[in-house]
């Protein structure tokens, strides 16, 4: 099991490399990878359930100890990343399946991985653990209800059908995994060494299928995609630190928040994306993943470096903020 735990740590460290180069071979490949299409709803599950795997009753503890932040930043998280990708869907007037494929992302709850980010950063992890894991769990209310609203004019949308789905391939894995530690706990604690191997390798391979099935619309929609999920992941980054700061937050609390807001659970986008409307839909999910998954760490590695200069490191990063 060591050389899996090792294999593992090394596999995260590395994510966004791997993404990027999968991602580029299903581009120049596609024919290789198409395959993966029907796997994604299944692969997604199989990343829920390790998260089931890894909760205990702690990570709700802060909710009832200190509500404001985590409330806060789950309603800045519904709030402002749907709206952020409106406006970029309007005023970059992207094609409807684009539109709407962007508008899911931002309607998706926190992604795993920001747990991890939060960590490098100096932030505050219960409270990233905390809002990741209750945005997920009001992810079949508030996901489809964001979607309905604000993207309805572009596609049509049937809200009920995305409530099972994500039911399916989201809150169903995770009761399993926290039923799977709870009556084989000693198993179950030594297989969580190796869920990050697990999660980037699931992770990766969505990537893969869906850049397969939409190279040919790649090459075309490569550009106008990507300004669009960069400025929807850096402008859900830089409201969600405003919003904190504005409410009073501490600078671990700021980034913590921050973070939850502008990284999205993209798999899940894509799941719905390809299950209910088309492929091209689940482009932006895929170009998020990969996306955000630099941003991340590099804004992580920014403010680590910062936490250890204090009052300077203050400013700057107030400075960044602005």
């Amino acid at each position: 099991m060591s050389w899996l735990s090792r294999t593992s740590r090394i596999a995260e460290k590395t994510f966004a490399l791997w993404v990027l180069l999968i991602a580029g071979a299903a581009y120049l490949q596609p024919g290789s990878f198409t395959w993966i299409g029907p796997w994604v709803s299944p692969l997604l599950g199989v990343v829920m359930f390790g998260m089931g795997l890894t909760l205990k009753a702690e990570d709700f503890r802060p909710v009832f100890k200190r509500p404001k932040p985590v409330l806060a930043g789950i309603f800045f998280q519904f709030l402002l990343m749907p709206l952020i990708a409106y406006v970029i869907a309007k005023v970059m007037m992207l094609p409807p399946e684009l539109a709407l494929g962007l508008i899911l992302v931002g309607a998706c709850p926190g992604g795993t991985a920001s747990n991890v980010i939060v960590y490098l950063s100096k932030g505050d992890v219960p409270l990233s653990v905390t809002m990741t894991t209750l945005s997920t769990l009001l992810a079949p209310l508030l996901t489809p209800l964001s979607l309905w609203i604000l993207a309805n004019s572009w596609l049509p949308v049937h809200p009920w059908e995305l409530v099972l789905s994500i039911l399916q391939v989201v809150i169903l894995p995770i009761l399993l995994g926290l039923s799977a530690r709870r009556f084989f706990p000693v198993t179950m604690q030594k297989a969580t060494s190796v869920l990050p191997l697990v999660s980037v390798v699931a992770i990766v391979t969505i990537v893969a299928g869906v850049i397969a099935l939409n190279a040919p619309r790649l090459t075309l929609s490569a550009v106008p995609v990507l300004t669009a999920v960069i400025l929807h992941n850096g402008i859900g980054l830089f409201l969600g630190y405003r919003a904190a700061l504005f409410l009073k937050m501490e600078r671990s609390q700021r980034r913590a928040v921050s973070i939850e807001v502008g990284m999205q659970n993209s798999g899940l986008g894509v799941a719905l994306a390809l299950a209910h409307f088309n492929p091209a839909a689940a482009l932006p999910g895929a170009i998020f993943s990969v996306w955000h998954n630099i941003s991340g760490p590099l804004l992580a590695t920014y403010w680590s470096a910062n936490s250890h200069h204090g009052e300077t490191g203050t400013r700057a990063e107030s400075t960044v903020s602005k």
